[in-house]
């Protein structure tokens, strides 16, 4: 390995080191309490260090949510070669379900963490803020609006249905995430079946 190879894998790892601590922070202490300085303690390094990586905490936080929302889409660009859009709506859901359940940490930065969301769209724009969940957000609406196109569900408003299917299936694994199934005493594996026979529940009651 070469000099120039050997600095751009150091460069990449401390990135990776300063996106780790500050992600497992942000869950732990809360956006508002994380500062720059707190992360630097936490991996042992200057500020100063973390300064040459991200100009602030919000585009740190940008980072982190941004790597999320391409993990996602990674998964989900899956299903485009599924002919049938009911099939491949259900395959999003299926998708979603597993992606929240084996990344609850990032699920729960993407979805649900009281993010500085204000600030960012103040910072960069509508465009720029919302650019990585537009497009797992898109993918949806799409696959919805060809079901109704080709009447395989009932409601006529491709919109209404996407918000929906995203906010039903965002309550499922929410309640997860945040350990709300405890009551019913159901090991974890059982759980997942139980968030998919909903979802499938859920398809079901939109068919026309």
């Amino acid at each position: 390995m070469g000099i120039v190879e050997r600095k751009e894998r150091d460069k990449q790892e401390m990135r990776d080191k300063i996106v780790e601590a500050a992600t497992r922070m942000f869950l732990e202490d809360g956006y508002e309490k994380t500062s720059i300085r707190n992360i630097a303690e936490k991996i042992e390094y200057s500020p100063a260090t973390i300064y040459l990586y991200f100009k602030d905490k919000d585009e740190l936080f940008y980072a982190i949510h941004g790597i999320g929302f391409e993990m996602l889409l990674k998964e989900m660009e899956t299903v485009a070669g599924i002919k049938n859009p009911i099939k491949r709506l259900r395959e999003i859901g299926v998708i979603y379900i597993n992606f929240a359940l084996k990344n609850p940490e990032y699920y729960d930065l993407m979805f649900i963490i009281r993010a500085p969301m204000n600030s960012l769209k103040e910072k960069m724009g509508d465009d720029q803020c919302w650019k990585y969940g537009e497009t797992t957000f898109t993918l949806l609406f799409q696959t919805v609006t060809e079901c109704i196109e080709q009447k395989l569900i009932r409601t006529k408003d491709p919109l209404v249905a996407s918000m929906y299917t995203w906010a039903s299936v965002h309550g499922l694994v929410s309640l997860q995430i945040r350990d709300r199934y405890q009551v019913m005493e159901l090991p974890e594996d059982e759980i997942k079946k139980l968030l998919i026979r909903s979802l499938d529940e859920l398809i079901d009651l939109m068919k026309t």
